[in-house]
């Protein structure tokens, strides 16, 4: 993995986690969360988003579902919350920076 790749991913998986704590809900799925981190100038590719919500159902910071072939619902738990917020770290998951 080079350098960026080892940046990028923790930091495309906060922004995922800050993404869905101002959802309604706590909750989103994968289309709108791929539209928000490509807004926020993260170039990743819809394949890119599905998988790290793979890696981060994996960490027990998101469920996640299927409702329809392709489309999955993130929804934000209580350990995805703390690690967003910079209460807890995760291995993998950038951790925010004071202030925010």
């Amino acid at each position: 993995m080079s350098y960026l790749q080892d940046a990028f991913l923790p930091h495309l998986r906060l922004t995922l986690l800050r993404v869905l704590a101002e959802a309604p809900g706590y909750c989103a799925n994968s289309s709108i969360l791929h539209q928000a981190v490509t807004s926020m100038g993260l170039a990743a590719s819809r394949d890119a988003v599905k998988s790290e919500l793979a890696w981060l159902k994996e960490q027990r910071v998101i469920a996640l579902a299927e409702p329809a072939a392709g489309l999955f619902v993130a929804t934000l738990t209580d350990r995805g919350h703390d690690v967003q917020a910079g209460c807890s770290t995760i291995p993998g998951i950038q951790k925010p920076s004071p202030g925010r």
